[in-house]
């Protein structure tokens, strides 16, 4: 006997399957995000030619990448606020038009000030972007197959390691530094078309309450965070932590970040940030979690191409050329990472993710002047596996269970929290990179403490393990059915009844 078209079979086929529209919206968003993604992948191959052609110290081209840090967690917790106050559409048009006005500006660049002053107005727009980009998806979404559209719309992240490096060689080979800002302006003119054309005007309605920013919250929050990673980034040679310059920005960061805790608490969804969310057990797993995939990806990526030059004496883009099978390893695994994050839920798979990250570090920590290339890059893509297992649950896991109005917020949490681990996570090892080389001249002693820093990345990836057993487990259970019925509820609320 066929199956009805209203019978139970036929409605979970039908729930299996993605809403044409989110597809073309992550696509839309997608595209302009891609600028976003291999502008700073790029450019962390171009720091040697910067200082070299606009003849400034490395110390201060340094701050091209350090300035648009700050300016993007100074404008991330606005994300929320202004989405609410003006609209996903606008907002995301008006972020990405930011982004691509500071990539001319860089362009057109004519000393290092000027340059570090542009990649302030590229931060601003960056920022705003890449967590507006999470959050339009997911309210799209509303709630179903996380899995399969986290996997899609985190494909930059996962593209622009693999290809942003070698694209910045050929470009810096071919052409000058200027080009590597001018390349994101067919991403952004493409990005800014299909806003225009397919994003839907989600305006506030007339006569609607209009959101009031949470300015004590937002003054506490983000220089606080800005802060925090401006201490982290100064931390380098014997001193360490011990510095002024680094205990100074770290301690005022910390006292910010706490007295807006205190502020944002009792405010609930009225604070630039909802804390309340973190009552939600798959909120507080993801983030923590988040925070710690930040230390491992960032972390590891600190050590894996300073080995390759340092220790086999690479150059830059074969360092690069190097790391492409972890990025191809990510990209395979996405696809199976996604559907199995649907279908049996997020635990287990960031259980089998970070499980993997670590077993494919922990042959670094043996590594020696002489070990077989062939041999690392199997060993990268195995990596590169895992980790691309390890972040989608994450990022998908974040948001089970939560109301539409919620999502912005939690966007905001797990952006910042991955991107304070990867500086926490880059800054110690880059100590104890620093005392284990001490003294270390020959090949051999430099493998060795390269050894004992890859042994520390994988301790650290090793506490996330047990974490994720804190996940909502099977899709079936009440953490993704809530969800769904609570996008459900909230679509028939705003439905009017005849």
């Amino acid at each position: 006997m066929s199956t009805s078209p209203t019978s139970p079979a036929s409605s979970s086929a039908d729930s299996e399957k993605v809403d044409p529209a989110v597809w073309r919206l992550a696509f839309t968003v997608i595209a302009g995000a891609m600028a976003v993604v291999f502008d700073t992948t790029i450019l962390s191959v171009a720091l040697n030619d910067l200082a070299s052609d606009l003849h400034a110290p490395l110390s201060t081209i340094q701050w091209v990448s350090t300035a648009y840090l700050l300016a993007m967690f100074v404008t991330i917790p606005l994300t929320g606020w202004a989405q609410a106050r003006f609209g996903g559409k606008r907002l995301w048009i008006a972020s990405l038009s930011v982004f691509f006005l500071g990539s001319v500006l860089c362009a057109l660049a004519w000393n290092a000030e000027s340059l570090i002053a542009f990649r302030v107005v590229q931060g601003i727009g960056g920022g705003i972007m890449m967590p507006l980009m999470t959050t339009l998806i997911m309210q799209a979404a509303r709630g179903r197959n996380l899995g399969k559209v986290m996997a899609t719309i985190t494909l930059p992240t996962a593209l622009g390691p693999i290809l942003g490096p070698v694209l910045g060689g050929i470009i810096l080979g071919l052409g000058s530094w200027h080009w590597i800002f001018l390349v994101n302006i067919p991403f952004c003119a493409l990005g800014l078309y299909l806003a225009v054309r397919n994003m839907p005007d989600d305006r506030p309605a007339p006569g609607t309450p209009r959101p009031r920013l949470d300015t004590v919250g937002l003054l506490l929050l983000s220089p606080g965070v800005a802060a925090l990673i401006y201490g982290l980034s100064q931390i380098e040679g014997e001193s360490g932590f011990a510095s002024a310059r680094v205990l100074a920005p770290l301690i005022a960061g910390l006292l910010l970040i706490a007295a807006f805790a205190f502020w944002a608490w009792p405010r609930s969804a009225s604070a630039v940030v909802d804390l309340k969310l973190f009552r939600h057990r798959n909120v507080t797993a993801a983030s923590v979690l988040s925070f710690i995939a930040g230390i491992t990806l960032y972390g590891a990526m600190l050590l894996l191409p300073l080995y390759f030059q340092q220790v086999q004496g690479r150059d830059a883009l074969a360092a690069g050329l190097l790391l492409i099978p972890q990025g191809v390893g990510t990209l395979m695994s996405r696809t199976l990472a996604g559907k199995y994050t649907d279908s049996i839920g997020p635990r287990w798979v960031a259980f089998i993710g970070f499980t993997v990250v670590a077993l494919g570090t922990v042959p670094f920590a043996f590594v020696t002047d002489s070990t077989s290339n062939i041999v690392l890059l199997a060993v990268l893509l195995v990596r590169g596996i895992g980790m691309g297992a390890a972040t989608i649950p994450l990022t998908s896991a974040i948001y089970v269970g939560l109301k539409p109005t919620e999502v912005p917020h939690a966007s905001i949490l797990q952006r910042v929290l991955q991107q304070i681990g990867g500086s926490v996570g880059t800054a110690a090892l880059a100590v104890i990179l620093q005392h284990t080389l001490t003294g270390a001249h020959s090949p051999t002693a430099l493998a060795d403490g390269f050894g004992t820093a890859f042994w520390w990345a994988t301790a650290f990836t090793a506490i996330g393990i047990p974490l994720t057993l804190l996940l909502p487990g099977n899709r079936t259970k009440s953490a993704y059915a809530s969800s769904e019925k609570a996008a459900e509820r909230a679509e028939a609320t705003a439905t009017p009844t005849p």
